[in-house]
């Protein structure tokens, strides 16, 4: 069975072939707000939306190669379909929005149109070079070309590969008790710092951002000082997305079996700690943990987040803790960090809710362990470190599911 995987190369277009990208771009905006509009009114009219082959016959007109005029097309449909799906379900939903240019970022050649050698040649623009910084694999299903904006060009390619047959890997079992304070506490002891990259940039960001609102709207300047912005976000990013790639490849390789929280990101993000919380980018992370386990023979369990803190690790007593305690104590004489804790319980979790795949040596593994956090009662915490700048391959793919515990 077949997989489908991302590939991102930087292009780096002349002048003129970046002036017929920004064109394709605005011919796409303008695409978009016709096809709406036409929508809408042939909607007020018929109660009806238009067929996708009657919105096949209007991307006719437009300067556009035909598959990324029909691509622009198929997304509308999409998402005519998308709001009609939210109001059989009762939620409120409205029209999807016209676009202005600073909306309409990418375009994209659904199945031909392309060539990718030592250089990539696009109907219509010409020949771009590109740095292929690792070979491509697999039969190339679709190129989307995306501007950033910081002002830089992307091709990103999406191929089928075949998936390896991977046999599950026979180790040991983790826990993760995803934090703040601390990215993640594993229940063999061992954590992993968070580098807060938002806090280092937070200065940077502030000056550019200034810098920006004092400059004259719709001036050269200003146009200018919103670029400065994009590339001190784009650095944070990249620097972020690096990070969890390493700490991910770093799992999967060394575990054979990953417990992590199905937490509620959405619900979290919204609280007094949103901004720790998105810059931790859980979700990210989870995704790559997800497919890079996958392709490593490694399997990942979601467990149910509810007391994994409050209860013992030792005995099950649960116990509600405020967020500002972080040590555990209980009666039974269990003394740990409370991320510690977590994690375990965590664990114990994933392997109640796969007994038959997971090595009875595993379970006296994870006894042990919990054994040992037990014994920590006079304070005498070891955990181990992983150091963030530690350098591991990754490589951006597409996700798979979690299995859930």
């Amino acid at each position: 069975m077949g997989m489908n995987r991302a590939w991102r190369y930087r292009l780096y277009p002349s002048k003129a072939q970046q002036e017929k990208l920004n064109g394709y771009l605005r011919e796409c905006k303008n695409l978009w707000n016709s096809l709406l509009e036409y929508t809408k009114a042939y909607y007020n009219e018929t109660g009806k939306f238009p067929t996708r082959k009657e919105f096949y016959l209007l991307t006719k007109e437009p300067p556009l190669f035909s598959q990324v005029a029909q691509n622009v097309a198929d997304r509308l449909s999409k998402s005519l379909k998308g709001m009609m799906l939210k109001k059989n379900a009762g939620k409120k939903a409205g029209f999807p929005r016209f676009k202005p240019i600073e909306r309409i970022k990418s375009f994209t050649y659904p199945q031909f149109g392309f060539i990718l050698a030592e250089r990539l040649e696009l109907s219509g623009i010409g020949s771009i070079p590109i740095k292929k910084h690792r070979a491509l694999r697999g039969n190339i299903k679709t190129l989307t070309i995306k501007k950033m904006p910081s002002g830089k060009w992307f091709a990103i390619f999406t191929s089928e590969v075949e998936a390896p047959e991977v046999r599950r890997k026979i180790g040991t079992s983790v826990g993760l008790d995803l934090g703040i304070e601390t990215f993640a506490y594993l229940s063999d002891g061992s954590k992993i710092e968070n580098p807060r990259y938002l806090r280092l940039a937070e200065e940077r960001l502030k000056l550019t951002q200034r810098c920006m609102s004092k400059k004259k709207k719709r001036s050269l300047n200003r146009v200018k000082a919103r670029r400065a912005v994009a590339v001190a976000h784009e650095k944070l990013t990249n620097r972020r997305r690096d990070f969890l790639h390493k700490v991910s490849r770093a799992l999967v390789t060394q575990y054979a079996l990953i417990a992590v929280e199905a937490l509620n990101i959405e619900g979290l993000a919204r609280g007094f700690l949103a901004k720790e919380v998105l810059d931790c980018s859980w979700a990210e992370f989870s995704s790559m943990l997800a497919y890079k386990a996958e392709e490593a023979g490694c399997e990942v369990v979601l467990v149910n987040p509810a007391n994994t803190t409050s209860t013992c690790s030792s005995c099950g007593l649960v116990q509600k803790k405020s967020l500002a305690e972080r040590w555990h104590f209980c009666p039974c004489g269990a003394e740990m960090s409370r991320d510690f804790n977590a994690a375990i319980n965590i664990l114990n979790r994933a392997i109640a809710n796969s007994p038959g795949r997971v090595r009875q040596s595993e379970l006296a593994n994870n006894s042990a362990t919990a054994g040992t956090a037990g014994s920590q009662a006079c304070g005498e915490e070891t955990p181990t470190h992983y150091k963030h700048n530690e350098q591991v391959s990754s490589m951006k793919q597409e996700a798979h599911a979690f299995r859930r515990g």
